[in-house]
């Protein structure tokens, strides 16, 4: 009983002896600990998702705070437990409070459920930095798997002295951690973290922290990247960007570096409330674009390989000997519970798509949800209206380019073309909001075969990819220095010819079965070589047989989608 009443103290508290309440986590009963953690995610103060699977993901039940003050109970009480169908029209990324969000448990879906001990170890690293971090998360295959891990392969030393969690989780294989760091104020952070970290930068660093800003936001995607420090006895490369910089990407798609590495899971931290409702933005228009390239039916595989190569379209690592071409279909096949949470939730609030058995394809289901070995089917609906309004609530700088490439393709004059655009802008002359629904131009963009529309829009991702993409490859030569950035390219090109030769025994692998001279072989196995299909298909533009030839007229843009 004392264990919970000092626990219930420190939930009343949370600006105050956080850490001690992490702490007693561990020997408190499990309901006041579900208890703690659905009060600190409401208000922001815990990073993390409810406690357990099907009270995190059901956002149709009715949550229970616990406050701090009746202020924050009045203000809680306010807010709905489902935000409102058209909160994305008018997002407010001003916003500077948890309890200013469109509904009590928005974002989620963001927050991936992972080891507590790891995360934990994770967290023990962001506190070795005394700058001051708003945002932060944890990334890449050092963190969730990408490939099964042979049994047969000897352990790694690449950690100095790993915490006993990290050695677990990375099965001995000793992968660098990734993270980015979101922080307000570019050139005092800088300041701060060569007064305390100066081995971590290159010789730029000695230029000082001026320099080092104006590195970091003229150049590239606005990131700022100290790759093989030691942080705890852990190997790390983080990476630093201004927050402003970051909500900017993830609403409009201006480089898509940073909003791409968001549309996989990732290992929220620390968050903030502008980023959360930026990054609920972000995850929304992944699947819009995905499927305005998809077609009328497919399956969930299909839709997280559409959406997990978006960001490697154009990637000039992509191009180079310098990534595996298989990643996109390591990433959906070993994640896939994960791609589930992220975007199951977004789907079940889209008018115009849905699981063909919405009963057992649910979140809040484990049968399903923590199965890797179903693959559930989706269906869209292919009116060109809806479609259209896909289109038309697009990101806003992501919106543009699309639009001229078809003013391309269309041929439309100049100065008609600039009266659409300014009919379709987001605000009136009068700076009023006005409703985001797809017209004539964005009804017939919408109606074009599979093939045109992977092709123009294709064209348009790898156009926002490439320069920010290839502009940070070469600043890594300066931010990381000579020795880092070599040692970053040599295992990057192992990791290419990883992929070759694992890409080569599959190969070898199917002619034997072909030829009758291999077993059943192993579902992974053959989930990876489906999924690395469905990826290829996602990303080149070929020909296809379309099925939403036929579809015509321009209905009244009165008939929209009901909300």
């Amino acid at each position: 009983m004392r264990v919970t009443l000092s626990f219930a103290h420190l939930a009343g508290r949370p600006g105050l002896c956080r850490h001690a309440a992490l702490r007693l986590q561990e020997s408190a009963p499990l309901a006041t600990v579900a208890r703690l953690q659905k009060r600190e995610y409401a208000t922001g103060s815990e990073e993390t998702p409810l406690h357990g699977s099907s009270s995190a993901w059901n956002s149709s039940s009715t949550q229970k705070s616990y406050p701090s003050s009746h202020a924050s109970s009045q203000t809680r009480s306010q807010r709905p437990d489902v935000p409102p169908p058209d909160w994305d029209e008018n997002p407010d990324l001003s916003i500077s409070a948890f309890s200013e969000l469109p509904s009590t448990n928005f974002g989620v879906n963001q927050h991936m459920i992972i080891n507590n001990e790891f995360k934990e170890a994770l967290r023990q690293i962001l506190w070795q930095f005394r700058a001051p971090i708003r945002y932060a998360f944890a990334y890449g295959s050092g963190v969730f798997p990408q490939t099964a891990q042979p049994s047969n392969k000897p352990p790694t030393n690449l950690h100095p002295h790993p915490s006993s969690a990290i050695s677990t989780v990375q099965g001995g294989s000793g992968k660098m951690i990734d993270f980015i760091f979101g922080v307000s104020h570019t050139q005092h952070w800088h300041s701060l973290n060569l007064q305390q970290h100066r081995n971590h930068y290159s010789g730029l660093g000695s230029l000082g922290s001026y320099v080092v800003s104006r590195v970091q936001d003229d150049v590239g995607a606005g990131v700022y990247f100290n790759p093989f420090v030691t942080v705890n006895g852990t190997l790390i490369k983080y990476g630093v960007v201004n927050i402003d910089t970051l909500c900017t990407d993830l609403s409009e798609w201006s480089t898509l570096y940073l909003a791409g590495r968001l549309h996989k899971p990732v290992k929220i931290l620390r968050d903030d409330p502008r980023v959360r409702l930026a990054n609920q933005v972000n995850l929304l228009s992944a699947v819009r674009t995905a499927l305005l390239l998809l077609p009328e039916k497919f399956s969930e595989r299909d839709l997280y390989a559409t959406i997990a190569s978006i960001s490697y379209i154009g990637d000039v690592r992509m191009v180079l000997p310098a990534e595996d071409k298989s990643k996109v279909a390591n990433i959906v096949t070993h994640q896939l519970p994960n791609f589930r949470r992220l975007y199951a939730p977004l789907i079940d609030t889209l008018p115009n798509v849905s699981f063909v058995d919405s009963a057992a394809a649910r979140i809040d289901n484990p049968s399903w949800a923590d199965d890797p070995s179903l693959n559930a089917q989706l269906h869209q609906d292919m009116h060109p209206l809806k479609r259209g309004n896909m289109v038309r609530r697009l990101p806003k700088t992501f919106r543009e380019k699309v639009y001229f490439a078809f003013q391309s393709r269309y041929r439309i004059p100049q100065a008609e073309f600039d009266r659409m655009l300014e009919d379709s802008a987001d605000e009136d002359a009068r700076g009023s909001i006005k409703r985001r629904q797809g017209g004539v131009f964005e009804q017939r963009v919408a109606s074009e075969p599979r093939d045109v529309l992977a092709r123009e829009v294709g064209g348009v991702i790898r156009k926002t990819i490439w320069w920010p993409s290839t502009s940070q490859s070469l600043k890594s030569l300066f931010t990381a220095g000579v020795a880092r950035s070599w040692r970053y390219v040599g295992e990057k090109v192992e990791k290419w010819r990883e992929g070759r030769r694992r890409e080569k025994e599959r190969g070898e692998e199917a002619s034997r079965a072909k030829d009758g001279g291999a077993g059943d072989g192993g579902g992974a196995e053959r989930g990876e070589k489906r999924a690395k299909g469905e990826v290829e298909k996602a990303k080149v533009p070929e020909p296809e047989e379309n099925d939403e030839k036929g579809i015509e007229g321009n209905e009244s843009v009165g008939e929209q989608e009901k909300k």
